[in-house]
């Protein structure tokens, strides 16, 4: 610690980090690697989209029903220690990776709405 040798690290790796974007040899997309306007359009109309069947879908619906019915007595008391970690300011990362084990995005995303509201744009 009285070296600085942990802040001394940082600062090289960002540095090296940073050159490499910015000279190209780490590409990222978006950021220092983008296709001409003429040669984005020819690359999308290439792409090819890829839909679920109505098999797979009507599986992954019922994939979630049974995984919220084996969990349905576990669920309130993860979720309830979710919003009082997000509410107290706590590692809501932790308690996150421990509440996804009973609980779907969807009642995840319901009870955190609760405790920090829902982000909206304003027009």
């Amino acid at each position: 610690m009285e070296t600085m040798y942990q802040r001394s690290r940082i600062q090289e790796e960002s540095l090296y980090y940073e050159t490499r974007k910015h000279d190209g040899s780490l590409p990222i997309i978006g950021v220092n690697t983008f296709l001409g306007l003429q040669q984005g359009v020819d690359e999308l109309r290439g792409a090819e989209l890829i839909r679920s069947t109505e098999e797979e879908k009507r599986d992954q619906v019922s994939n979630v029903r049974d995984f919220l019915a084996r969990n349905a007595e576990r669920r309130p008391e993860a979720l309830k220690r979710l919003q009082e970690n997000a509410a107290s300011g706590g590692n809501v990362f932790g308690e996150l990776m421990e509440t996804v084990k009973s609980a779907s995005l969807g009642s995840i995303s319901r009870a955190l709405y609760q405790v920090g509201g829902q982000y909206r744009r304003n027009m």
